[in-house]
């Protein structure tokens, strides 16, 4: 279980850590952050795939996919919204919105408890419905103060229930989907490095850094990922689930202590209950775990 611990804290630390280092592959913008990420994520998944024995489902599963028009319409949904997604997590921290995306990473695990209680009926125990409050009271601020909630902060929040929705209806293995994902991404991923304002070997010779920062890049994403999902092989899902309160805790502090994107004083009235949700969430979290782990 130590082993787990310590991949899930691993991944959660360098996912923080690939937040700050977008901002360091200068002239590289969002988008080909974005094309990059998805097209070095390939060996990784592959590795998993190897590991796990993974490429029979795998190829079971596209040959449903050609049968099957719901099931290749489901992939891709979850393909686009994957994309959005990994999009905006490199392209939030080089156009100054690192700190909006943080507040939808904070703010997704209450709404997947609200997701659960709406669509399958999960009943929620008194500290969710604390934490739930809590989070409402900091939105609720958001929105009288600005009139609106930042669409980054959106994407993140209602983009990635529907997104694990689906996932939960596919009863695919986690690798596979993401190998198809990634696999749809990548077409567009080479397309956006190939069609850039400059090539390729531009950029290279431009900044000759690259060379050795984007494999980096690809490293750091590609380690993250395998983490995280051996992590969530090795541990109960109560302990797992609590250790990924972690994550979006650091890229809060990484948006504010390495990219400068301190709060206004105003907005610590949004964020103050929704730091005291997490924490309400996750001590739960931990006394339900402990008291149902093994002696």
């Amino acid at each position: 279980m130590r082993t787990g611990v310590a991949l899930a804290l691993l991944s959660a630390v360098l996912f923080a850590g690939l937040y700050y280092f977008v901002t360091l592959l200068d002239p590289l913008e969002g988008n080909a952050l974005f094309a990059w990420r998805v097209l070095l994520a390939m060996p990784a998944l592959a590795l998993l795939l190897s590991h796990s024995r993974g490429w029979r489902p795998l190829r079971v599963t596209i040959a449903r996919a050609r049968r099957d028009k719901m099931l290749a319409l489901m992939l891709l949904c979850t393909t686009a919204t994957i994309g959005v997604q990994t999009w905006l997590f490199v392209w939030a921290p080089v156009h100054g919105m690192a700190l909006d995306v943080s507040l939808g990473y904070l703010l997704l695990p209450l709404m997947m408890v609200v997701v659960g209680r709406v669509f399958y009926k999960e009943q929620l125990s008194r500290a969710q419905q604390v934490a739930v409050g809590l989070a409402a009271c900091g939105v609720l601020h958001e929105l009288l103060v600005l009139g609106h909630l930042s669409w980054a902060t959106a994407v993140v929040l209602f983009g990635y229930p529907p997104y694990f929705m689906l996932h939960r209806r596919l009863r695919l293995g986690s690798v596979t989907t993401l190998w198809i994902e990634m696999g749809l991404l990548s077409p567009i991923a080479l397309g956006i490095l190939l069609f850039q304002d400059l090539s390729i070997w531009q950029m290279f010779a431009q900044r000759p850094a690259l060379l050795g920062l984007i494999p980096l890049l690809g490293i750091m994403s590609s380690v993250a990922l395998i983490a995280y999902i051996s992590a969530s092989r090795r541990l109960p899902l109560g302990l797992f689930g609590i250790l990924g309160y972690v994550e979006p805790v650091l890229l809060f502090w990484v948006a504010v202590l390495l990219l400068h994107e301190t709060p206004s004083l105003q907005a610590w009235f949004t964020y103050v209950p929704i730091w005291i949700a997490v924490a309400v969430m996750a001590v739960e979290g931990m006394v339900r775990w402990r008291r149902n782990a093994p002696a």
